[in-house]
């Protein structure tokens, strides 16, 4: 996939704005990026070793480092910065945002965890 044309932070630290050449702009919330960080300290080396990021509702993002010519590595303030994320993933996240929270949010139900 080809690199966005531009990755823009809100003043607030706490939205990523993706945009690619000839698509919508695909905003991704820090909290989100965090909670569905593809670093093995969240994905696991299998889905059985997956964790659910509790507390992460004010999570904001530091900064970000290009990796390559193929992704960005997204340095969260609670010091989280093992997540390398794809141009690839980026455009997934975009695409699945919805679902994805919405497991994210019953994962805490089910666990009796809070965003907060």
């Amino acid at each position: 996939m080809r690199p966005p044309s531009e990755l823009r932070v809100s003043k607030d630290r706490r939205l990523l704005t993706v945009l690619f050449d000839n698509h919508a702009p695909i905003p991704l919330e820090a909290e989100f990026l965090r909670v569905v960080s593809p670093s093995a300290e969240v994905q696991g080396h299998s889905p059985e070793q997956r964790v659910t990021v509790p507390g992460k509702r004010n999570v904001a993002i530091s900064k970000m480092e290009p990796v390559g010519n193929y992704a960005v590595r997204i340095v969260f303030d609670d010091g989280h910065d093992t997540g390398i994320f794809t141009w690839d993933y980026l455009h997934t996240l975009g695409h699945e945002k919805d679902t994805r929270w919405q497991a994210y949010l019953d994962e805490l139900a089910a666990k009796h965890l809070s965003r907060d």
